[in-house]
C-alpha cells in the first residue's frame, strides 16, 4: 500500500535518507525522533511496506536496540543480507552479530 506524502511513514524515511554511510540508527530512536508517534515495530512496518513500492532506501542502516540486525525473518531477503551491505560500509559485527552502537550510531 503506498503511503500518502504527507504520512508518518514519509516522515520515517526522510529519517532514514540521512543516515550516513557506515553508520546506523535503531528503530526506537527513529520512534522517539516521530515523538513516539509510531512504534520501534511500526519503524519497521514503515521500512517494509516500500518493499511494494519499489522505493530506493538505506533500510539496511537501522538496527534493533541491541545493535542487530533484524531482517532474517523477512522472505525476500537473504538472511544475511543486511550484515553483508553493512559491512561493505565498513560497520564491523562482533562475534555475537552485533554492532558497537557507541561506534557507530548516528543522531541526527
Amino acid at each position: 500500500m503506498v503511503q500518502p506524502q504527507n504520512s508518518i511513514y514519509e516522515k520515517v524515511y526522510e529519517i532514514v535518507l540521512c543516515i550516513p554511510r557506515g553508520r546506523v540508527m535503531t528503530y526506537g530512536q527513529i520512534s522517539r525522533l516521530l515523538d513516539e508517534r509510531l512504534s520501534a515495530q511500526g519503524v519497521g512496518w514503515a521500512l517494509h511496506a516500500t518493499l511494494s513500492t519499489g522505493r530506493s532506501l538505506p533500510w539496511h542502516r537501522v538496527v534493533n536496540s541491541q545493535g542487530g540486525i533484524s531482517t532474517g525473518r523477512i522472505f525476500c531477503f537473504r538472511p544475511q543480507l543486511q550484515r553483508e551491505l553493512l559491512e561493505a560500509e565498513g560497520v564491523e559485527f562482533d562475534g555475537q552479530g552485533r554492532i558497537r552502537l557507541e561506534r557507530y550510531l548516528w543522531s541526527p
